[in-house]
């Protein structure tokens, strides 16, 4: 019994059941909560009161506290090096320094690897003035962490600052042989330049720039030779530089300091060759420094010519690295040309340019990729022929331009007009025709064929004119004004029949551009003919085909040109008539504007009257507007009129007649009833 009872299980308690659950009649929030404590932490606590020690007792008792205060942080927080500095520190403001040394010791034994701890041991000894300790403790420190230069800077100020020169002297070359970093050799460069060792410096120089190998240390090696008016140290410095690095590792930023000092010695024929030398053998991408420098320096010591070939330079290298990067950017090949053009001396340099350009061919068979491309040729044609003079080479160069152009996919008509014209400056017309002939041939458009048109027309050779208006129709019968052209030049020649059967055909044809136009043509053709039954017949053909309110009402002008006034009135009573059942009422009160113009001025006064009458009523109405997903945008007034005569209308009209009679009547009501306020309002 007794074993199975110790085997059993330990009870565990119950949790208290809640048998209240119903809310606190005051509830209190997390951030009420929160606030409390807030301000509970500005509450001014009564500072501790000052106790004054007057015997060596409560001395005793006082340090006897403190200690084990500290004691027991330390025990409680070992790693804490905090806990271990304050101990220190406060054994050190009561003279103890063994009981702080001893502590420091200890705190060492629990982290090494603090820099803090050690730099604090180590100006506690300085400051107490115990040299030999701190020293020991500089050098047991940068044994054990010889990467921090705290230490060695520390140490070597400690020596310098006891006036131990050779012993700071040997700190430092100890730290030299772990090869630091480079602010530790520029100071024991200080270090010994402060005390006139200057052969000492020149031999930590050579031993740096061997060690940290850049080409900024280099340059300082110079600068530091410069400074001390070493010149022919200085220029070995700069040769030992240009052979240690050789032309594998060849950086501009040495060269521009070599040319540099050359230059600060008068030296300017040696910067030169350096400048020439460097830009000869370094990329042009990574010689960016050295050119601007150059430049600068040619501005300052060299001839015009010399600036002159410099800005060249440059700006061709910039062209030349911009169409490398992208060969199909044209506007920098122009930009480049342009600069060729102007500066080059010889025409081979320029047509070795234009060449490597025209041979960048747009990738896509698209004229819009094309577009930029045309004009590379165009330009080299024209340089050919106005700078360079040479007329056979133009012609190779067009033609080679004409034979490169996809013609059944797309074509460019500048090339060919620009290639023909050059032909007839250089009295080829032959030439030029071929030219022309095979560009309609080859590709026909309606530029081509009126250029075509326009030579032969000043060459008066007409029937190559009526040849070339017959394939243009055949090429495209829908353009009016190639239609309008061609009768106006038979008109020109006085063949009047063949004027009118070119017109004939012209509007019959089942799709024209500008069919209005063309008729408009013919018309004022006819009429030009004083053909007025021609006209009219005309008229009424047109009338066939369209209702339109600009053609009555220039059927009804042409009549009053003709001097019938009869005939003129009819054709707007007739034109009303037609357009009466018509929706287009803005069209019709346009009719009947004009019809009382004409009345105002030749009509009587009954005519005159009769066309007022035919005046409609104008009516603001309102209307939905609708999107697209014909949801109601909002609403929109316009104008609607109204005819007397339309039949549909009637009954609105002589609804909105009799409002309008209401409404005055009502006023004139109004009047009788009140004449006093009449009266003040009239006097008012």
């Amino acid at each position: 019994m007794a074993a199975s009872s110790t085997a059993r299980k330990p009870r565990i308690p119950k949790v208290p059941k809640v048998k209240n659950k119903a809310p606190a009649e005051v509830q209190i929030t997390a951030e009420q909560l929160l606030r409390e404590a807030k301000e509970r932490e500005f509450e001014l606590l009564p500072p501790a009161p000052q106790q004054k020690i007057t015997d060596g007792e409560e001395l005793h008792d006082y340090t006897l506290r403190k200690r084990k205060a500290f004691e027991d942080n330390i025990r409680r927080n070992r790693t804490v090096i905090s806990n271990w500095l304050k101990y220190a520190q406060w054994e050190e403001r009561l003279k103890e320094i063994q009981r702080a040394r001893s502590i420091y010791e200890r705190a060492l034994d629990v982290d090494y690897r603090n820099i803090t701890l050690w730099l604090r041991y180590g100006e506690m000894e300085m400051k107490n003035r115990q040299m030999n300790h701190a020293r020991n403790i500089w050098d047991r420190a940068i044994t054990t962490l010889p990467r921090v230069s705290q230490f060695w800077h520390k140490y070597t100020y400690m020596e310098e600052m006891l006036g131990n020169i050779a012993g700071g002297r040997q700190v430092f070359e100890r730290w030299m042989e772990w090869q630091p970093e480079e602010q530790a050799w520029h100071s024991y460069i200080n270090f010994e330049l402060h005390y006139k060792e200057v052969d000492r410096a020149r031999g930590i120089y050579q031993r740096f720039i061997l060690v940290h190998p850049e080409v900024k240390n280099w340059i300082k090696y110079v600068r530091f030779e410069e400074k001390l008016g070493c010149v022919a140290h200085a220029r070995k410095v700069c040769e030992r530089a240009v052979d240690f690095f050789g032309q594998e590792n060849m950086d501009e930023h040495l060269y521009v300091a070599f040319a540099k000092f050359e230059e600060n010695q008068k030296e300017f024929e040696r910067a030169r060759v350096i400048y020439k030398y460097a830009l000869d053998r370094i990329s042009k991408q990574a010689a960016q420094e050295l050119f601007k420098n150059y430049t600068v320096f040619e501005k300052k010591f060299g001839d015009r010519r010399g600036i002159e070939d410099i800005i060249l330079s440059k700006r061709r290298f910039q062209y030349e690295e911009e169409v490398k990067a992208n060969p199909h950017n044209y506007d920098a090949w122009f930009d480049y040309l342009r600069l060729v053009e102007r500066d080059a001396e010889e025409p081979d340099i320029v047509r070795e340019v234009y060449e490597r350009a025209i041979t960048n061919v747009p990738p896509i068979q698209e004229k819009r990729h094309w577009k930029r491309y045309i004009y590379l040729w165009i330009n080299y044609a024209l340089y050919e022929e106005l700078e360079a003079k040479d007329p056979d080479r133009t012609r190779e160069v067009y033609r080679a331009c004409l034979e490169l152009i996809p013609h059944k996919k797309f074509t460019f008509a500048k090339v060919w007009l620009l290639y023909a014209q050059f032909e007839i400056r250089q009295k080829n017309l032959p030439f030029a025709r071929r030219a022309l002939g095979t560009s309609i041939g080859k590709c026909p458009k309606n530029k081509l064929f009126r250029v075509y048109i326009e030579l032969e027309l000043q060459l008066r050779e007409f029937d190559r004119c009526r040849k070339l208006y017959e394939k243009l129709l055949e090429y495209a019968p829908e353009n009016c004004t190639s239609w309008i052209k061609f009768a106006e030049l038979e008109t020109i020649l006085g063949d009047i029949e063949r004027a009118r059967a070119i017109y004939e055909l012209a509007i019959d044809q089942p799709h024209l551009d500008m069919p209005e136009v063309l008729w408009k043509s013919y018309l004022d053709f006819e009429t030009e003919q004083e053909e007025f039954e021609k006209t009219r017949s005309l008229y009424r053909r047109l009338l066939q085909r369209t209702q339109h309110v600009k053609v009555w009402i220039s059927f009804a002008r042409f009549e009053l040109s003709a001097g019938n006034e009869e005939r003129c009135r009819q054709i707007y009573e007739e034109a009303n008539e037609m357009m009466r059942n018509s929706e287009e009422k803005e069209e019709r009160l346009r009719l009947l504007e004009s019809w009382q113009n004409f009345e105002d001025e030749f009509g009587t006064e009954s005519q005159k009257e009769r066309v007022d009458k035919l005046m409609p009523e104008k009516v603001k109405k309102r209307r939905k507007i609708q999107t697209e997903d014909e949801s109601v945008a909002g609403w929109e007034e316009y104008y609607h009129y109204i005819f007397p005569e339309d039949a549909a209308n009637q009954s609105n009209f002589k609804l909105l007649a009799m409002a309008k009679l209401w409404k005055k009547q009502q006023q004139e009501d109004a009047a009788e009833q009140h004449p006093e306020k009449d009266m003040d309002a009239n006097e008012s």
